[in-house]
């Protein structure tokens, strides 16, 4: 049979190709059989588009890298989002086997052009797929940078959490933001995969010298089996060699990823202030930096030390203030502060725990001695501001 009457012969058996196919894609393909049945109609119109291409090419074999790209042409866009390469390999695979079938005993020269075309064609998918792929990675390059930088700025909208499900984000408990300096040469993958080893949902954000994380809570397999929490302090720390040189810092953590801005604006705060503590750790946590922080007027750490700090000492008892005061301002020597106080030297070691046990802070330690005589002078400046500010009260005439 010479090359005319092939053509004419693939031409008018061409559609009993096609139904065959069909067949053989519900029988052999779980995937396909559980399609709906209007995917299931564009993977018949992509299986037809091959057979009828491999006609035409078959005709004329320099047309092959048109021919074989325009196949996945007739494919609807939602289509390359729902089938995978493996799955549109096996599609081209059982396309060639039916068509083999059905030729076979028709010449070499036919199978052999058979096999030529099924690879140009499993080329030309992967072709597809790879431009797919490397546009969908831009843009979701383009939508973390967008969701991060809201989230720098406090400027959330309605959209954010579509956005934040859009980048697969999993988490629904607490989140931190991790903020240090970009590396030279900056291993975006590396990130990933040693927040995927630790089961962590990350927002990666570089903005010049700047480099920020936003992480999610992770749970991780305990000995016992149980999973267990892995705190933000541990999972900066893991993290903390992909940061360039210089500070790294850890907002504090918060309820969910919308509220995200709170801590990314402690994170940065510090940040900007964390070579003033010259043994800073790295990473440092935010609350850590609060005296440097207030002192370069940051209202947020103002806020915060008076609310943890001073009110709740305040409201416990207001000998725990004045013990504190006198502690601190007696350069922490407890025999000077009883002598002022009248009080036994134990007297003072009792209350000094009693303030450790209400705020969670220790008076005798240096660094944290710093942050209590922060916290008082912001709280007497805020309490006598609060007093001017009190409207004098008008005399009722009788």
């Amino acid at each position: 049979m010479d090359k005319a009457a092939t053509l004419t012969w693939l031409r008018r058996i061409s559609g009993d190709i096609a139904s065959v196919t069909i067949k053989r894609l519900e029988d052999t393909l779980p995937w396909y059989a559980d399609m709906p049945p209007a995917r299931r109609s564009a993977v018949g119109l992509v299986a037809q588009a091959g057979i009828t291409s491999f006609i035409q090419w078959y005709d004329d074999p320099t047309s092959t890298p048109w021919i074989a790209a325009d196949i996945f042409a007739a494919a609807p866009r939602e289509l390359l989002r729902s089938v995978s390469l493996q799955q549109t390999l096996q599609l081209i695979r059982v396309t060639v086997e039916v068509t083999e079938e059905r030729v076979a005993g028709k010449g070499e020269h036919l199978r052999e052009a058979i096999l030529l075309y099924s690879r140009d064609v499993a080329f030309a998918a992967a072709d597809v797929y790879a431009r797919a792929a490397e546009a969908r990675g831009l843009w979701d390059a383009r939508l973390e940078a967008l969701v991060v930088d809201s989230i720098l700025t406090g400027e959330a909208d309605e959209e954010l959490p579509s956005r934040i499900a859009a980048l697969g984000w999993h988490g629904h408990g607490e989140v931190a933001v991790l903020v240090g300096t970009t590396p030279p040469q900056f291993d975006v993958d590396l990130v990933r995969r040693t927040a995927r080893k630790l089961s962590v949902d990350v927002l990666i954000g570089v903005q010049g010298s700047r480099l920020v994380l936003v992480l999610g809570r992770a749970r991780v397999a305990g000995q016992d089996g149980e999973e267990e929490e892995l705190g933000f302090q541990e999972i900066a720390a893991r993290l903390e060699p992909s940061f360039g040189p210089g500070f790294v810092v850890l907002g504090p953590e918060v309820a969910a990823l919308v509220d995200a801005s709170q801590s990314a604006r402690a994170a940065l705060a510090g940040f900007a202030v964390a070579r003033a503590w010259r043994s800073a750790p790295r990473p440092v946590e935010a609350d850590d930096l609060l005296p440097e922080r207030a002192l370069a007027g940051d209202p947020l750490a103002k806020q915060t030390l008076i609310e943890r700090i001073y009110r709740p000492l305040q409201a416990h008892s207001t000998d725990l203030v004045t013990t504190l005061w006198s502690y601190l301002d007696n350069g922490r020597s407890l025999e000077a502060t009883a002598r002022e106080l009248f009080v036994h030297p134990n007297t003072v070691r009792y209350r000094l725990k009693r303030v450790s046990e209400v705020i969670g802070w220790d008076a005798t330690g240096p660094r944290e001695a710093l942050i209590l005589q922060t916290a008082l002078i912001l709280g007497s400046i805020g309490a006598a501001e609060q007093v001017r500010r009190r409207p004098a009260l008008r005399r009722t005439p009788r």
